[in-house]
């Protein structure tokens, strides 16, 4: 009777225009409604995940990207979560109003503030002052005296300046005619790149451009073509590759320091590669960053030709003490079980709560208060970010752990029902429930951070700028944009001028000679 019944309803899908005998016998109707349900619900259920994935993908492409709470409705959520909501909303009312009073009543007690340059900028002065016949006064004719100046300042900019410079080596000779061949020449100063036109001001420029401001090498190529000045890209790229192997001891001394961090937060992000073995001719690579923590300020990125654990294997091979903090990525499982080390895993936050707020539109209610949970435990986060170790400690012993163990308490009361296998929110809650240790973990120690947001916004230079450049040109390619990227992000970091001190770095290391 089944089989008849799924018949039918496949017939009547092949031809929705005919029409179908419907049976008399009022059991056999009755199982072709159950049916008819049963495959509804398949459909139904198999929509909302489609509009899911199409609701989260233009949401990345065009929507807000941080998951923010200010619009929940209080009825959307469960009822114990209601009063807290209205708690928080009350108190930032309140802290928005003082924020605004206060803001009035300095409104007329303040000079209003210029901007202000640096001291040790250059000046160029331009006087201003009154012909010689306008010096005498108007009244009684007598010569006025200056008594005083008024001076005003505006900020000028010159464009970049190409020039060349000119080596000049003299040489000696000895006139005495008995030692002929004795002809001395002043020692050629060392070169970035032996052979190159390029002195360490245009490397460092090129670099700069390309992968801090994101400039791909044609734009700069066609910047030059406007000083008559004619470096094609190729060129430029050949530049950028020497220079990396210049800076690899720079790259490996970083690399060195940051691994002596306690705690290292990692991310990667997809890069495409120029790939003659592919059938597209193009494949898919990563970068990975490596941040080290407050007691070594650096930043390291890597290239690997795919995501396998091949690539953090081998970076993090000397990393046998301390902290990982990252996503749930499985390719760092091998460091965690590898009873020859002792490294613990620190989850992110910030990707729980992501994968709550890409569930709102399927479980409202379920999804948004799990992120009511998540924003607990971030405005505590907020309140003890100034404090000392010790009391955020402190703080997150007595008021973090106890709102982890209500969620965790409230996740696991979450019936089968409620959240199907397949559905979003079921991800989220598998996602929390697999790493809860991990996520739990960084209320254990004040130094701790609630989230990898650090390791991820060094991902969106990257983000930003293979949108413009699209591709590396090899795995060569790859390898310098690492080098290069991690010597001037990391010089950002520690407050230095990036370009200065590139440039400078290139300088010294020219200074040593290429056997060394």
């Amino acid at each position: 009777m089944i089989s008849a019944i799924i018949l039918l309803v496949k017939n009547r899908q092949l031809n929705k225009s005919s029409q179908v005998q419907l049976p008399e016998d009022i059991s056999l109707c009755h199982e072709l409604i159950h049916t008819l349900f049963e495959t509804i619900e398949k459909y139904e259920s198999k929509i909302d995940r489609l509009e899911h994935g199409i609701k989260s993908l233009l949401r990345q492409r065009f929507g807000r990207k941080s998951e923010r709470l200010e619009d929940i409705d209080p009825r959307q959520l469960l009822p114990f979560m209601r009063e807290y909501l209205n708690e928080l909303k009350a108190q930032e009312k309140a802290e928005a109003e003082s924020v605004k009073k206060e803001k009035i009543s300095n409104i007329g007690n303040k000079p209003k503030r210029r901007n202000s340059f640096p001291a040790d900028m250059e000046r160029q002065q331009i006087i201003h002052d009154l012909d010689d016949s306008e010096k005498t006064c108007s009244c009684c004719g007598i010569q006025m005296e200056r008594i005083g100046e008024d001076k005003s300042e505006q900020l000028e900019y010159i464009p970049a300046r190409l020039f060349i410079k000119e080596h000049i080596r003299y040489k000696y000779a000895c006139k005495n005619k008995q030692c002929e061949g004795s002809i001395e020449t002043a020692p050629k100063a060392n070169q970035p790149l032996e052979k190159s036109l390029a002195a360490s001001g245009l490397l460092t420029h090129v670099a700069v451009s390309k992968y801090l401001d994101h400039l791909p090498l044609y734009r700069i190529e066609g910047i030059f073509k406007r000083y008559d000045i004619d470096i094609s890209r190729s060129t430029m790229c050949g530049w950028m590759m020497n220079t990396a192997e210049l800076l690899v001891p720079l790259y490996e001394l970083l690399k060195a320091e940051v691994l002596k961090s306690r705690v290292i937060k990692t991310d990667d992000t997809p890069v495409s590669k120029q790939d003659k073995n592919h059938p597209n001719g193009i494949s898919t690579s990563r970068l990975w960053i490596y941040a080290g923590d407050g007691s070594y300020p650096y930043y390291v990125y890597d290239f690997t030709p795919d995501r396998s654990r091949n690539g953090p294997a081998e970076f993090l091979k000397e990393f046998t003490s301390g902290y990982i903090q990252a996503d749930a990525y499985a390719g760092y499982d091998f460091i965690f079980n590898d009873k020859q080390r002792s490294v613990e895993e620190l989850l992110c936050w910030a990707h729980a709560r992501r994968k709550f707020h890409e569930a709102r539109k399927t479980a409202p209610q379920l999804s948004l208060t799990a992120m009511v949970f998540i924003q607990q435990l971030y405005k505590i986060e907020k309140d003890i970010v100034k404090l000392p170790r010790q009391k955020r400690f402190a703080i997150r012993q007595e008021k973090s752990v106890k709102i982890l163990a209500d969620f965790k308490q409230w996740l696991d009361g979450v019936s089968f029902e409620q959240a199907l296998p397949e559905s979003p929110f079921r991800k989220a809650m598998n996602y929390a429930a697999n790493g809860w240790d991990a996520l739990c973990r960084y209320a254990s120690d004040g130094d701790f951070d609630i989230d990898n947001n650090e390791a991820e916004r060094q991902m969106k230079p990257v983000a930003i700028g293979r949108k413009n450049w699209l591709f590396m040109g090899s795995d060569r390619g790859g390898r310098a944009a690492a080098i290069l990227m991690s010597v001037l992000q990391s010089a950002a970091r520690n407050g230095n001028n990036p370009q200065v001190y590139l440039k400078d770095i290139i300088n010294r290391i020219s200074d040593i000679p290429h056997n060394r």
